[in-house]
């Protein structure tokens, strides 16, 4: 009787906990039709992709070029039933023009000194075999070098031989975004944030968190902002400087002010940094400017963010050092501080400098950078204790690698020919890269043959499990979501699992494979970044007694890509 009451009072507190924390809604809204690829050996199949690629040729040439080229590809393996010699030669006429498309685009890029959006068309028509490579104008190396003001690609060479860490305390900055007066039980009080920053290049350029600076970029606040930096050397004087592009997920921005930089950090290369290595902080905690402190490197891959691994540091950091520069004993960059645990110290967090200069092109480029993905959900596959590739546990329908020709079970080796052995490798690939990129994807086959598929770089949703639970039947998503793979059972909303993934929720929460289960209810918050499910079972680890459980999930992790 006691089981029961506990088992009872655990289900009135999370059925009170899903009320106040999600915007109830059962099942959530459900696709009307899941996508099921397109037979190309049908004429009809064939005449409506067609249609879809001169819609999508004027707004979106790339994606076009792709979805061409794919056609193109499955009308030469399978053929096509009825119709045949007239509508290969049209589905040839089409990839002919929409090569010609994407490559005039290529030039109206060049011409409005857009490198970075250049750079991401040229991959593309590189990856689809484009013959006219030759005859474009700009190789990929002249591209990346214009991408970047020249300011910023050189090595800092002041001092160098003698370097003083009271030189570099003079490249960085305190970064104020003033909120003007906000209204607390009746009284107004000034309203700010402050963060740290230093600079790239000698020009004004310089690199800060995206959460200091985020509502002067959100479209949705209604709070008046202005940007300001301060000098270390000049506390008093505010300097006006203005957003130039910025990236939400790896915390990251790039600020411009109209002034000759007093000192210029190089960008160095934490491939090399180790754990133990020293470390240290340059910043504005609480707006104390000219701040160091000194730690070590404490874990080199922290999984803190869905995109990526961030350092974990000893290094004191505090309210106002994020955005500010870790350096090595030479003064190299090597993370950009953006987190700490204030009730725990020594837990404090930096973004590897790598990611930053993979991405300074598509900053520099301006706006928000938006990162990239195929709609797939995996981990990494191993053989013989190795990592051989990156695994496809589920593909989403309708997604870019399911219009591709991944399926399930595939497994990833490699990306226009850099190797690929799990998530985080994945995404340093993804990372130099913009949605809207054609890539190569090389992959290995259940029955161990491998095959190659030019794929098209969506952008990334900021909730990708959400997109999954919206395009997709229930069954289906709760594998990436909850980690249980769903076969129907009887009636509606019964199933039973048949695969659970290793280390996911389901697993960790003790459920089995062949555990029946029916799911009762399933809701998000407002911002549709969490999930809550309730679900009535009968446990093999719980000797097979009813019970209800309430599971819940953040609808975004490095393992969607």
């Amino acid at each position: 009787m006691n089981f029961y009451r506990k088992s009872f009072c655990f289900f009135v507190f999370f059925a009170v906990f899903v009320a106040i924390f999600f915007s109830c809604a059962s099942f959530g809204a459900k696709p009307e039709s899941v996508f099921q690829p397109l037979n190309y050996t049908e004429a009809d199949a064939v005449r409506t992709e067609l249609a879809r690629i001169e819609e999508l040729s004027a707004e979106k040439p790339v994606e076009a070029l792709w979805r061409a080229v794919i056609l193109n590809r499955s009308i030469a393996e399978r053929g096509v039933s009825d119709e045949k010699d007239e509508l290969e030669k049209t589905v040839a006429d089409s990839l002919a023009s929409a090569f010609e498309r994407v490559a005039t685009k290529y030039n109206e890029f060049l011409e409005a000194k857009k490198y970075s959006e250049a750079d991401s068309v040229l991959l593309s028509l590189e990856s689809c075999g484009y013959e006219g490579l030759n005859s474009l104008s700009m190789s990929k190396e002249e591209l990346a070098a214009l991408a970047l003001p020249e300011s910023t690609l050189a090595k800092n060479t002041e001092n160098s031989v003698a370097f003083k860490v009271s030189q570099a305390v003079s490249g960085t900055v305190t970064v104020w975004v003033d909120r003007g007066i906000a209204i607390q039980s009746g009284m107004g009080y000034a309203d700010r944030v402050i963060g740290s920053g230093f600079f790239i290049s000698k020009d004004g350029y310089l690199i800060t968190n995206h959460h200091v600076i985020a509502d002067l970029v959100d479209k949705k606040s209604q709070k008046y902002s202005k940007l300001f930096i301060k000098l270390a050397s000049d506390s008093e004087t505010r300097i006006p400087a203005k957003v130039v592009g910025y990236d939400s997920l790896l915390d990251l921005a790039l600020l411009k002010a109209e002034i000759d930089s007093p000192y210029v950090f190089s960008l160095g290369s934490s491939v090399d940094l180790d754990v133990g290595d020293e470390v240290a902080a340059i910043g504005s905690p609480v707006g104390l400017e000219r701040t160091l402190t000194s730690g070590h490197i404490s874990v080199k891959d922290r999984k803190l963010t869905s995109v990526g691994n961030v350092f974990q540091i000893d290094t004191a950091v505090n309210p106002g050092n994020s955005g500010g520069p870790l350096i090595d004993k030479a003064g190299n960059v090597q993370a950009v501080v953006f987190a700490g645990m204030l009730q725990y110290e020594g837990l404090n967090f930096a973004i590897p400098v790598e990611y930053l200069k993979a991405e300074l092109p598509i900053l520099f480029a301006g706006g928000e950078r938006k990162h990239s993905w195929i709609g797939a959900f995996g981990k990494p596959k191993k053989e013989m204790g190795k990592n051989i590739g990156l695994e496809l546990l589920y593909v989403m329908p309708g997604g870019s690698a399911s219009r591709a020709g991944l399926r399930e079970g595939d497994v990833i080796t490699a990306v226009n020919g850099t190797a690929v052995t799990n998530n985080d490798e994945l995404f340093d690939i993804y990372v130099k890269l913009r949605p809207g990129t054609i890539v190569i994807v090389q992959t290995q086959k259940s029955d161990g043959s491998t095959a190659e598929y030019p794929v098209y770089l969506d952008e990334r949703p900021k909730a990708p499990g959400y997109e999954v639970y919206s395009r997709d039947i229930v069954a289906n998503s709760f594998y990436p979501i909850l980690g249980m793979k769903l076969s129907t059972l009887s009636g509606n909303k019964k199933y039973t699992i048949s695969e659970l993934v290793n280390g996911g929720i389901a697993d960790e929460s003790g459920f089995t494979e062949q555990d029946p289960v029916e799911i009762k209810q399933v809701v998000f918050n407002d911002e549709k970044t969490m999930m809550g499910a309730t679900l009535y079972t009968k446990k093999k680890k719980g000797g097979y007694i009813d019970v209800a459980i309430g599971l819940t999930a953040s609808l975004d992790n490095q393992y969607y890509f």
